[in-house]
């Protein structure tokens, strides 16, 4: 039995959210979970362990309209897809703003 230990709670995402390394402004890959404090990134192009990404991706608000989730992350890990030019890469969020926090936290929550 396997039980996960995380602190915050999960999204699973269904709909392609893209994430976007604002240093570079490069779609780098999808969403495939999101908590209010990592994510687990698919990424479509080469991804660096240990490195700190500055990313953004989009999330919708109570009121349905599309909002900017702009993010520092840590890279902790990062493993081969079974789809060929994917990764899996899982991240720690180390800064984002009390506004887009609370609605990604609403975001995750309403899933």
């Amino acid at each position: 039995m396997s039980q996960d230990f995380r602190r915050a709670r999960r999204r699973s995402v269904a709909e392609p959210i893209g994430v976007m390394d604002t240093l570079t402004d490069q779609l780098i890959g999808r969403l495939g979970n999101v908590s209010e404090s990592g994510m687990l990134l698919i990424a479509s192009v080469p991804v660096q362990d240990d490195a700190i990404y500055q990313l953004r991706f989009h999330v919708r608000d109570a009121a349905g309209r599309e909002m900017p989730i702009d993010v520092g992350a840590h890279l902790l890990w990062s493993a081969q897809a079974n789809t060929p030019g994917q990764t899996f890469a899982g991240l720690r969020f180390l800064t984002i703003e009390p506004t887009p926090l609370a609605t990604l936290r609403q975001w995750v929550n309403a899933g």
